[in-house]
C-alpha cells in the first residue's frame, strides 16, 4: 500500500495544536485530502473530519567558503482535524522535565 504520509510534526506550536485537535504532518506532494484523510485514518485508526493542506516554500542558505547559496526544495503539510474525543499517540507531551 502507496501511503502519503512521510512523518508527523512534532514542535512546540504543532504540539498545542494536537491540544485542539488539529495534527500536523508531512506528506507527499502528489497526494490530495482524500488520500491523506484515508491514510491517517488507516494508520491510527481514527475518524478524520478534516483536512487542509499547504505547500511549505524551501529555506535558502549560504554554505561553504565561497558562502554558495543552497536551498532546500519545497515540501507539503497537511494539518487533519480528528473526531472530537480522539487523538494521536506519537503527539503526546508526557510530564517529564529536565531539571538544572
Amino acid at each position: 500500500m502507496n501511503h502519503s504520509i512521510i512523518k508527523p510534526i512534532i514542535t512546540e506550536k504543532s504540539l498545542s495544536l494536537a491540544s485542539r485537535g488539529w495534527y500536523s504532518f508531512v506528506v507527499k506532494e502528489a497526494s490530495n485530502k482524500y488520500e491523506i484523510a484515508q491514510a491517517i485514518a488507516d494508520l491510527y485508526k481514527v475518524i478524520v473530519e478534516d483536512v487542509r493542506t499547504m505547500i511549505m516554500h524551501g529555506k535558502e542558505h549560504r554554505s561553504g567558503k565561497r558562502q554558495k547559496k543552497i536551498a532546500k526544495s519545497d515540501w507539503k503539510k497537511a494539518l487533519v482535524h480528528l473526531k472530537v474525543g480522539q487523538k494521536i499517540d506519537a503527539f503526546e507531551v508526557t510530564g517529564e522535565t529536565k531539571e538544572k
